[in-house]
């Protein structure tokens, strides 16, 4: 996907016409005849609009598809929606991971790919950006104008859209915290009466009387009480107004590390002393060693038939001995293993590291995914079962679990502060299975669900808050969990995400979309 351009000079944010913003007059409402016309299913571009998700398994069909250039745009289409009756859904980057989008009774697409723009607000003394920005681009105007940058994801297509309202990580988390920890201010279109759509503009201000929508947008995943449109950053620990204070700089350099262990020379042995190892120097470290304070790492536990097992670190450059930390975090979790490793090393600015698309897997387009907050790092007994599945000889899809190196500083906040209740975890654990032929969905879909369900076997299936795990990242959503034949826990699938936070959301849900506009297989209920 081609990077969308961004301004390379500091302009000042588009106010929302109607809406007043500190220092900037009030814009004029747009005139009806400039509004894009929808895009509908005899248009040449419908195509490249309705199959914009990384997931194959799921393509939407709606009647019309609206690509608005304003939040007035985007007014106009919601109001169009809800008075035609017209079951509608939100598009940003396409990383939807279930049919959250795709949904066949979506009638109305709203795509915010044209909202783009990264901007500096004198008057809110934060970062404005569009909802439909991708982040690679977000991180390319952030730092080639003012040197700084959010705490997001390292795959620089995924759209801010979703990704922000679902609370997201990446590789500055462990030194920054998540993203939401740095949200300012949301403009969000909401369908809180009858008749038109309204925009409204909430903040993390506690005087605010939008507060609480402000908060409800800092993990509840996206889909849930309106049409974003805007996000505005600041960090909440910035003690001037200069823009180039107001959010983290970013290493100057990024310092890589890729070790790979072939699958021919691994035995059960050497599987289990990767994953124990390498969860134990995360269940042990106390945070107090900065040297690791940047550290992001990925351990992928990848299909035999993917050929080897791949573990991604990575420091900030300019740790003092930076080369060598590194090294002895490689030499810690591939302690004791006697196959054959395979290390290399490189260093690269940080820009040019934000740009690598990580995520690219050729014709495997289809996929199935599940999640899990580990407090703990799995156990001897289930790094068995990892193993016996991965090991596998018998299956050819490309099944993965990914450990990914978290805490420190995501741990510091409170877990009623933002949605993401989940604050005291060690790592962040993904499962994705990915394939290519229709014909095998429901094999591939069944494994990675009994998988996934052994995994969890002693807590119904699901990994439930406990002193081991604690519930899953919506950001991975996951439509079994809210089945009674995958999750028998008895825990319903909002406390696996949210945990006690749940009935503030609800409440928030009753205020601002009372009709329950945006809706989906995961979404807030404004009551059970």
């Amino acid at each position: 996907m081609p990077e969308i351009s961004v301004p390379d000079v500091p302009v000042p944010d588009v106010p929302v016409p109607g809406i007043p913003v500190p220092g900037i007059p009030v814009a004029p409402r747009i005139p009806a005849q400039n509004v894009p016309a929808a895009i509908t299913r005899d248009d040449p571009r419908y195509r490249s609009l309705t199959k914009r998700s990384r997931n194959t398994r799921f393509t939407g069909s709606p009647d019309r598809v609206h690509v608005p250039r304003t939040a007035e745009d985007v007014r106009r289409a919601v109001t169009a929606a809800v008075r035609g009756g017209s079951r509608l859904a939100v598009r940003g980057g396409g990383h939807g991971l279930e049919g959250l989008v795709d949904d066949p009774a979506v009638r109305t697409l709203i795509d915010l790919s044209e909202l783009n723009d990264v901007t500096y607000n004198a008057g809110r003394r934060a970062f404005g950006m569009g909802a439909g920005a991708l982040l690679g681009s977000v991180y390319r105007s952030l730092y080639l104008n003012w040197g700084v940058a959010v705490p997001g994801g390292t795959c620089p297509s995924v759209g801010l859209g979703g990704y922000v309202q679902g609370g997201g990580f990446g590789a500055l988390c462990r030194r920054h915290g998540l993203i939401v920890d740095h949200l300012e201010a949301v403009e969000v279109v909401v369908a809180d009466g009858p008749g038109e759509a309204r925009t409204v503009v909430a903040s993390r201000d506690p005087a605010d009387p939008h507060h609480d929508l402000w908060w409800a947008h800092t993990g509840a995943g996206g889909g849930n009480f309106g049409v974003v449109t805007r996000y505005w950053f600041r960090s909440p620990e910035a003690e001037t107004d200069a823009p180039q204070d107001l959010l983290p700089r970013p290493p100057e350099t990024a310092l890589f590390a890729s070790a790979e262990w072939p699958w021919e020379s691994l035995n059960e042995r050497d599987f289990a002393r990767l994953v124990l190892n390498h969860g134990e120097w995360h269940s042990e470290e106390d945070g107090t060693d900065p040297a690791y304070e940047s550290l992001y790492s990925a351990l992928y536990l990848n299909q035999r038939v993917v050929g080897r097992i791949t573990l991604g670190a990575q420091l900030d450059g300019s740790t003092p001995d930076a080369g060598r930390r590194l090294d002895e975090y490689i030499a810690a979790v591939g302690n004791g293993v006697r196959a054959p490793c395979r290390v290399t090393r490189t260093e690269m600015p940080w820009l040019q590291a934000t740009q690598r698309d990580v995520e690219n897997r050729g014709e495997l387009t289809r996929s199935k995914s599940k999640g899990a907050y580990l407090r703990r790092p799995y156990s001897v007994a289930e790094t068995d079962l990892l193993f016996r599945y991965l090991a596998d000889r018998g299956y050819g899809g490309h099944t993965t679990v990914v450990l990914f190196s978290y805490g420190r500083k995501v741990n510091a906040v409170d877990s009623a502060a933002t949605v993401v209740a989940q604050r005291d975890s060690v790592l962040k654990s993904y499962l994705g299975t990915y394939w290519t032929d229709p014909a095998e969905d429901e094999r591939h879909i069944r494994r990675l669900r009994e998988f996934y369900r052994e995994l969890y076997a002693g807590t119904g299936g699901v990994p439930v808050s406990d002193a081991r795990t604690d519930g899953s990242y919506i950001n991975y959503p996951d439509m079994d969990l809210a089945d009674p034949r995958w999750n028998t826990s008895g825990v319903p699938w909002h406390a696996l995400y949210f945990k006690g936070n749940y009935p503030r959301l609800q409440r928030v849900k009753a205020v601002w979309d009372p009709q329950d506009v945006f809706r989906h297989a995961l979404s807030v209920r404004a009551s059970d």
